[in-house]
Order: structure tokens, then C-alpha cells, then sequence
């Protein structure tokens, strides 16, 4: 189920969630079986070892929904850092102790073999208090706020850092596969999911390298639009590495179903338009373009035919 973007709403029958900075995940667990899934469906199960931990916590079977992050020093939610680990299947014991990920579960789906999609969800969520996963810093079921002002609350995450603030009606039913907005998330920072659809070589220090990604979205006629570029945000790790990935997807002709300006068209190295990708924003601009965009990662867990304008 998927939070529609939205203004904060007031009163009462809502509860509020923080947001969290990471990998949404669907985690089974029966007795020593666990498998998990991003929100694409692709099994991560082995990318994320880490959650082999619930296994010694339940005593019944469930189906857990969830975020999964990688901590900063001060306890945050650091979505550079679970960079490091989104793409590899087996990481290394290096990667393991660096960059360690925790499991955020938020909802519970199933318990002892009963489908709780139907319930509401306050009684889904007293549900999963009575399971005790508190295991810090590797698993935790964060807390829900139904007594607080949600504006309040929207000021606590900005004071610490954090993405925003997730509303849900507390009579809700869990819906799969939908975009609800039964639940409605408020950022604190604007954030753009993009397809790569080329890239334009750097100039001075970075001569030889990438120095700009073309990015695109799809409109309502499911054509690819040119969204804009972005240059900043990169580490110099990141750059050798997207270079890596994008070298093997060139193409002789531009992926976008509409004319990008001459300025990077003429510059440009087309790609396959199959890696998502994720870039904070201020705002769009009068002609569809991301303003001041600033690049956060790749989104393995995102399929290209979903991305749209949010």
C-alpha cells in the first residue's frame, strides 16, 4: 500500500508516522524462513542478512511491512550510506560491519497464518505492539502518535532531520499494490524519482568523467519526457560507479519522446532508459523542468514504468 502526496491533515481519526529514509520491504518470517521483498517484488533477502534477526524474536508466523535504513552516528536514517548496500546481492563482512541496515517494521499483514489486510489500522498495529520486536539498533516497531498535533510532530522531524511525516487514518483497511490516500505523506524535502536517459561528459576537474545525468519522467501518455539534469550530489566513488553501470547501456539515439534542448542533445551519450533514480528538489519549474535538483541514488527497488511526476 502507497501514501498519496499531500498537505498534512488535522483532526481527529488519524494517526502520524515518521517517514523513513530508506527501502520499503515486505518480510515473511516462519520459523527460520525469511524472505524478503522491495517493492517491486524482487527478492532482497540475501542483500540484507541483518534481517535473519527477526527469526529469533517471533514465535508465529507473519508477513511484516516495513523500512529498511542504514544509521547515521546520530541514530538518523542516511540514505547515502544504505547506498552502499541496495546493489550488492552478497555483501561483503566489510560492507556488513560499515554499513549495517535495520529493519522498521510499521504494519503487520499476517499473523499465525491469518490474512489482516481487512482489519483497521489501529487494530493492525495493536497487533504488531503485542509481537515486542524491539531489538535495537537492528529491528524496532517505531512509534505511532494519535493524541499529537500532527504540525507538532512535523517540527520534531525537522529538528532531527528526518524525511517528514506520514498520516493514516486509524480506520483504514491495507490496500496492495494501491496509492491511498488513506494515507498521505508530507516530506520535508521535495524528492523525484527519474529514469536515466543519458549523460554529458565533465569539463575541468572532471574531465573524463560523468558531468551530467539527463533525466527523464513519464507524462500521462506514458511518453518520456526530459525533466532536466543534474550534476550535483555525487561523490567521486559514486561517478566511477554510475559511469560503470551506464557504459554497457549506450544507444545511438535518444531515448526521450520528446526534442531535448540542443545544448545536451549535442553533448549527450544516450543510454538505455532502464536505471530509476532518486534527486531532491526545491520545485518544478513553468516548463516541466526539476529546479536546483540535487542527486541521492539509484532505486533498484523502482521499476522504470512507474515513474511519473509526483
Amino acid at each position: 500500500m502507497l501514501a498519496t502526496l499531500g498537505e498534512l491533515p488535522s483532526g481527529s481519526g488519524w494517526a502520524y508516522e515518521f517517514k523513513w529514509d530508506g527501502v520499503r520491504a515486505i518480510v515473511a518470517v516462519d520459523g527460520d524462513t525469511l524472505t524478503a521483498w522491495s517493492r517491486n517484488q524482487r527478492t532482497i533477502t540475501a542483500t540484507y542478512p541483518e534481517l535473519r534477526q527477526l527469526t529469533s524474536l517471533l514465535r508465529q508466523p507473519v508477513l511484516l511491512d516495513g523500512e529498511i535504513v542504514t544509521l547515521d552516528a546520530a541514530g538518523r536514517p542516511d540514505f547515502g550510506r544504505l547506498q552502499a548496500r541496495m546493489h550488492v546481492r552478497q555483501p561483503t563482512e566489510r560492507l556488513l560491519r560499515d554499513y549495517p541496515v535495520a529493519f522498521y517494521a510499521f504494519d503487520l499483514l499476517q499473523a499465525g497464518g491469518r490474512s489482516l489486510l481487512g482489519e483497521p489500522y489501529h487494530q493492525r498495529r495493536d497487533r504488531l505492539a503485542e509481537l515486542n520486536l524491539d531489538d535495537p539498533p537492528r529491528v524496532r516497531t517505531p512509534d505511532h502518535y494519535t493524541h499529537v498535533e500532527g504540525q507538532a510532530l512535523l517540527d520534531v522531524a525537522a529538528e532531527y532531520g528526518l524525511e517528514g511525516l506520514v498520516a493514516k487514518r486509524l480506520d483504514s483497511r491495507y490496500q496492495p499494490g494501491r496509492r491511498s490516500r488513506d494515507w498521505i505523506k508530507t516530506p520535508l524535502r521535495l524528492t523525484q524519482e527519474v529514469i536515466i536517459g543519458g549523460w554529458t561528459p565533465g569539463e575541468g576537474r572532471r574531465a573524463g568523467s560523468l558531468g551530467s545525468l539527463l533525466l527523464g519522467v513519464h507524462d500521462d501518455q506514458n511518453r518520456l519526457i526530459y525533466a532536466g539534469h543534474v550534476g550535483t550530489g555525487f561523490s567521486d566513488h559514486a561517478l566511477a560507479d554510475m559511469l560503470h553501470r551506464l557504459r554497457p547501456l549506450q544507444r545511438p539515439t535518444s531515448p526521450f519522446d520528446v526534442a531535448i534542448p540542443r545544448e545536451y542533445a549535442r553533448r549527450a551519450t544516450w543510454v538505455e532508459p532502464v536505471l530509476v533514480g532518486e534527486v531532491e528538489h526545491r520545485q518544478w519549474t513553468g516548463d516541466g523542468r526539476l529546479r536546483h535538483p540535487s542527486w541521492r541514488g539509484l532505486r533498484p527497488d523502482r521499476e522504470p514504468g512507474e515513474t511519473r511526476r509526483a
